[in-house]
């Protein structure tokens, strides 16, 4: 069975690539040809998080074991077939490929062509160059100050967003409070 991958970025609006690979290759095999299509670095720290269909990240398949205290099943990258987490059209997930800034693709099985074999991973749509790698630390804490600025710049929150400040003891004694005792 052949799977066949979407790929997006949220940083490049254009961004896109399509990679076709076997069912029983590995998650290290896709990662393999996800740096390949967009020219990245292979030997920088990654891993892969299954995901609901709101992106939030499930199981992890990572790079290197870590040394994980949790009780939870450790699965590397080149001992964990595809088809071990993959089941459906419209599977989830998430590849982190910087870690200091958590900046990662976002990717969907489109497809699957049962009775089909590849030998080699395949990238079928090549569009938009891909975000960097590597980032500046400093130009990374200035476009996150800048967005949090924009967003702060637009919202209007007036007084009636926070309600009044003025207490009106009525209100708590229509609703039973004076009749309430409290232990100290």
């Amino acid at each position: 069975m052949i799977f066949n991958f979407r790929i997006v970025s949220d940083e490049v609006d254009n961004f896109k690539r399509e990679i076709q690979i076997d069912a029983d290759a590995t998650f290290l095999d896709l990662r393999n040809a996800i740096c390949d299509s967009v020219g990245y670095d292979k030997g920088q720290f990654s891993s892969f998080f299954l995901c609901e269909d709101g992106w939030e990240r499930n199981q992890e398949i990572c790079l290197e074991d870590m040394g994980s205290d949790s009780s939870e099943d450790v699965y590397l990258m080149e001992d964990t077939p595809l088809s071990d987490f993959i089941e459906d059209d419209g599977q989830r997930m998430v590849w982190v490929f910087d870690y200091m800034t958590d900046r990662s693709f976002f990717i969907e099985m489109k497809n699957s062509i049962p009775g089909k074999s590849l030998k080699d991973p395949l990238c079928t749509i090549s569009m938009g160059d891909a975000p960097s790698q590597f980032i500046d630390l400093d130009d990374f804490d200035a476009k996150i100050d800048a967005k949090a600025a924009q967003a702060a710049a637009s919202t209007d929150l007036d007084d009636e967003f926070y309600g009044s400040t003025e207490f009106n003891e009525d209100e708590f004694d229509a609703a039973g409070f004076d009749e309430m005792t409290f232990d100290e």
